[in-house]
């Protein structure tokens, strides 16, 4: 499989559009707390500190795709983290995919975005994990 390399602009679009997500993602998990913790299923404790952790992991690893020497070991936490959610995902579904007074979808668009979605994430990470910024 071909990896992404050079400064082509659908190259440089998709890179930094998956620094933008994993950023912005981890920065709203501070900001809309209230979004996340419904989220995570009643088996895992400390909710409140998993919620901070996910988010300070998510801004970490988006800063390190930004630089050469970090951005493999970043693309591979990420995909490790995206399947570190995959339980959220899973507790959305078995809940009607609906979390009173905050998200609620149709359930076959939280099975989409269990099934296809999280992967297309993962194969978004995983193809960039070599990518050089000149």
């Amino acid at each position: 499989m071909k990896q992404p390399t050079g400064n082509s602009l659908p190259k440089k679009i998709g890179f930094y559009s998956l620094f933008f997500a994993y950023f912005t993602g981890g920065i709203n998990h501070f900001v809309e707390p209230e979004i996340y913790i419904p989220l995570i299923p009643p088996y895992l404790v400390y909710v409140n500190e998993l919620n901070l952790l996910s988010g300070l992991a998510e801004v970490i690893l988006a800063i390190g795709l930004l630089f050469r020497i970090t951005r493999k070991w970043a693309m591979h936490g990420i995909i490790l983290m995206l399947f570190a959610f995959l339980p959220t995902h899973i507790y959305f579904i078995e809940m009607g995919s609906c979390i009173s007074e905050s998200i609620c979808l149709d359930p076959w668009v939280a099975w989409v975005r269990l099934i296809v979605v999280h992967p297309i994430l993962i194969y978004w990470a995983f193809i960039y994990r070599n990518y050089k910024t000149k």
